[in-house]
């Protein structure tokens, strides 16, 4: 339902399930495993529902592959460039999985999460 609404979107699906399209492509550096990056986001549920929303000024750092963040942003991370702006849909069992998340996002909902990558700290 989501897809059908954004049909102009040309998402990539990766074998975990994860789909992403980069709508603005920067032209800094790839991310990989062991980086800090540091980005904004919004997180949607495939209803459109506002979930979380970093505030202009505020950024969000996370090292790949080492930390809490759940696993479908970090992959969602890895396919990215400094400055590129995409969105990814995450399925349930790469985000909040059978727990959800505070009251905000239900058990087994995939989220839809747009990101901005602001800074490679290296």
């Amino acid at each position: 339902l989501y897809l059908e609404r954004h049909k102009k979107w040309k998402m990539v699906e990766t074998g975990s399930g994860l789909q992403y399209f980069i709508y603005d492509h920067g032209d800094g550096d790839s991310v990989k495993t062991g980086m800090t990056v540091q980005f904004r986001h919004k997180v949607f549920t495939l209803d459109d529902k506002l979930c979380y929303e970093t505030e202009e000024d505020e950024v969000l750092e996370v090292k790949i592959d080492h930390s809490e963040v759940e696993t479908g942003l970090q992959e969602g991370l890895k396919k990215m460039r400094l400055g590129d702006k995409a969105k990814i849909i995450i399925p349930s069992h790469l985000a909040h999985g059978l727990t959800g998340d505070f009251n905000k996002i239900p058990p087994l909902t995939p989220i839809v999460v747009e990101v901005e990558l602001v800074e490679i700290l290296k």
